[in-house]
């Protein structure tokens, strides 16, 4: 086999082009024929708008095949560059290139048979044929390569532009004024995103820029973006059917929080809420679980809203603890909340802490001493509980980070 681009065609015998050409308007007529009655998607009338290119299509490819046997050393790029253009209508359209190279290699077949046939009636010499095969089958690898190679940049350049819309749509369903539902829409339609009812947004902990080999692979319907951070994914409909699993399972072994289901104007919202748990979960106050859900911690959420205003509070309703020594405020400190948390129990509080009911009737009345009459006014247990839960939250995290 000749390793030349146009070997094959080096081999004919200068005149055979014209012996060949008178036939070939017949072997145009019977190709197109054949695809149009053995390739379902070329059924299709004569005058049908995509037949008419079909039939120029194959005429091309006929008349490129004649004209390379005449001039075997003439570089045929503008055969690869009018079937790369075919490549990139095919991708334009939505279609699959299933069918245009099933039309190729049927053409093919049709143009090979037709010429057996001039060989068997002594029209051409046989001795012929198999150079004409192996050019013909070149012809068709470079025509099917490069009805690819215009398929790819076509698909590539939509994706790219398709990510760019998508992305803009991100901003767009997150920003702070909300847009306006029409400008969501539209947008989303030409990002080809179906509306949903309500949307969820993720924040993901996934390093400054990722290596896109490295992204996790999210189902279509969702909407990602990985070049911020935190990362950002766009869940629709959060609470539809097995909509948690695939979240769980497209984000396995990152750091992530999911803000709760809001409207569709309402994303800022989801992903604040989203990045302050995340932020709380990077310093250990809540836990290093794969996905942590926003809904499961409001409370936590809203006490670390406001730290300061927080540490405020503890000082003005927390402040006798300061005169006792580290671990016995400690310990103080977590029996008050216990003590508050159910219901002024002392027996429960005892099963909570695993110790004596005597110990924590002694604590109690340490706490009485050293608080009074406060221990009895509702609004200062509610602050105290507050204060007392912030300070909780916050020794497990140091105790977190010391693990």
């Amino acid at each position: 086999m000749d390793d030349e681009p146009n070997g094959p065609f080096k081999a004919f015998p200068s005149d055979l082009h014209d012996h060949l050409r008178p036939f070939f308007d017949d072997i145009r007529e019977e190709v197109v024929r054949a695809i149009k009655t053995e390739i379902p998607e070329y059924a299709r009338p004569t005058d049908d708008t995509y037949m008419q290119v079909v039939h120029r299509g194959v005429e091309h490819a006929l008349q490129g095949f004649l004209e390379r046997m005449a001039k075997p050393d003439t570089d045929w790029e503008p055969v690869t560059s009018t079937y790369q253009r075919i490549g990139r209508g095919e991708a334009d359209e939505g279609r699959s290139l299933d069918s245009f190279q099933s039309a190729l290699r049927l053409g093919a077949r049709v143009t090979w048979r037709r010429v057996n046939a001039l060989v068997d009636a002594e029209l051409l010499p046989r001795k012929v044929l198999a150079a004409f095969g192996e050019a013909l089958f070149l012809h068709l690898d470079e025509m099917a390569a490069a009805t690819t190679a215009g398929y790819t940049e076509a698909r590539l350049h939509a994706a790219g532009e398709l990510q760019q819309r998508r992305t803009r749509l991100i901003d767009l369903l997150t920003a702070d004024p909300p847009a306006s539902a029409e400008a969501i829409s539209d947008l989303a339609h030409t990002a080809r995103w179906p509306v949903p009812r309500a949307v969820a947004v993720v924040a993901i902990d996934f390093g400054p820029r990722p290596a896109p080999a490295a992204r996790p692979i999210v189902p279509p319907e969702f909407l990602a973006r990985f070049d911020v951070q935190p990362s950002v994914l766009v869940v629709p409909d959060p609470d539809g059917p097995g909509r948690g699993r695939a979240v769980a399972g497209a984000l396995h072994g990152l750091r992530a929080a999911m803000g709760p289901a809001v409207a569709l104007q309402e994303g800022a919202r989801s992903l604040r809420w989203a990045a302050e748990a995340l932020d709380l979960v990077r310093r250990g106050i809540l836990p290093d679980t794969e996905l942590v859900r926003c809904q499961e911690h409001l409370a936590t959420l809203l006490l670390f809203r406001d730290e300061a205003l927080v540490d405020a509070m503890a000082e003005r309703r927390l402040s006798p603890l300061n005169a006792m020594r580290p671990p016995q405020r400690e310990r103080l400190a977590e029996t008050l909340l216990s003590w508050l948390q159910s219901g002024h129990n002392a027996s429960e509080v005892a099963a909570r802490l695993a110790v004596h009911p005597q110990t924590v009737r002694y604590r109690m009345r340490q706490l009485d001493e050293l608080f009074g009459d406060q221990l009895h006014d509702p609004t200062v247990q509610f602050e105290m509980q507050l204060a007392l839960r912030a300070l909780a939250l916050r020794l497990t995290a140091v105790s977190r980070r010391g693990q």
